[in-house]
């Protein structure tokens, strides 16, 4: 998508600019005031999935949400670099450029294990690793042969130029992105089902999230899982079908720091079906970790 096009139509858009740091030009949104929360999305997301936390947690924090290489509003600056230790050292980078020092990170799924390894990497006002909160986090493989399936899969789809229009058009079809949305065990107002549809009918989005499926290696994060003294937090909706809740609750009991909550009758995308829940949980979070709130404007 084009920012300068896409911008006043997209959620939170007065918020938006767009960073030039190599080796992207990352779109990223910033409002509040207060100890800082960076907002990191799953894979084939975008800043849009925050529509409604970013602004209710703004009122008393200072709150960053940023679009990963190539999808959203941020331009792609290196095919090679949308894996998890790429994305990484990239966001770090960024943020030190910007001066941002997150006090906790809430990643989404995929976003979660960027949180996790940014966590290792950034440092905090408060002299420790922020608190990282993963809300419906990937931190396991896929079953049985999606095993060895799904990844193979995304790295011949992502050799392929065609492949992301190719894709695009067999998703066009009328209720198809409606049912992969609900595929997840979450089903979004009409507002939020339009605009995944405009991000999966966009080829450039589709040709991203190929990318970062081709080049995400979880394996090394997962094995250091015991080593992790990070205090976290990872959510996970009852009825999400993409990363099942026992996928973070078998994290959680690998880390010396980490306490595992379920949400009843909430799917992958929790945070956007029940978004004051989730703040509210946030808030009660970063309470417990000592994070005091800004005054509310």
């Amino acid at each position: 998508m084009e920012f300068a096009r896409d911008r006043q139509n997209w959620p939170n858009g007065e918020c938006s600019r767009l960073i030039a740091h190599r080796p992207h030009r990352w779109h990223v949104q910033e409002a509040g005031r207060g100890p800082l929360l960076l907002l990191i999305h799953g894979a084939g997301g975008a800043t849009h999935s925050w529509r409604d936390i970013l602004p209710d947690l703004a009122r008393s924090y200072h709150v960053v949400a940023l679009d990963l290489p190539g999808q959203g509003l941020t331009q792609n600056g290196s095919r090679q670099r949308c894996g998890l230790e790429s994305m990484k050292e990239d966001i770090a980078s960024l943020c030190s450029a910007q001066g941002w020092a997150p006090d906790a990170i809430l990643g989404h799924s995929a976003g979660a294990a960027i949180a996790l390894r940014l966590s290792q990497r950034l440092p905090s006002p408060r002299g420790q690793a922020p608190v990282v909160i993963g809300l419906n986090a990937a931190l396991g493989h896929f079953k049985g042969v999606a095993g060895w399936l799904f990844p193979a899969l995304a790295k011949l789809l992502a050799l392929n130029p065609l492949t992301a229009g190719l894709f695009v058009k067999s998703v066009a079809g009328q209720g198809r992105i409606q049912a992969l949305i609900r595929s997840t065990g979450s089903d979004l107002d009409p507002r939020g089902m339009a605009l995944y549809e405009r991000l999966i009918r966009d080829k450039g989005h589709v040709e991203a999230t190929l990318l970062m499926m081709s080049q995400w290696k979880l394996d090394p994060l997962l094995d250091g899982l015991p080593r992790i003294t990070t205090p976290t937090v990872l959510i996970a909706g009852s009825k999400d079908k993409a990363v099942p809740p026992e996928v973070s609750k078998q994290a959680a009991a690998r880390m010396p720091n980490a306490r595992f909550v379920e949400l009843s009758g909430l799917g992958h995308l929790a945070h956007e079906e029940e978004p004051a829940q989730i703040c509210n949980l946030v808030r009660e979070i970063l309470s417990d970790a000592g994070i005091e709130p800004q005054n509310s404007v």
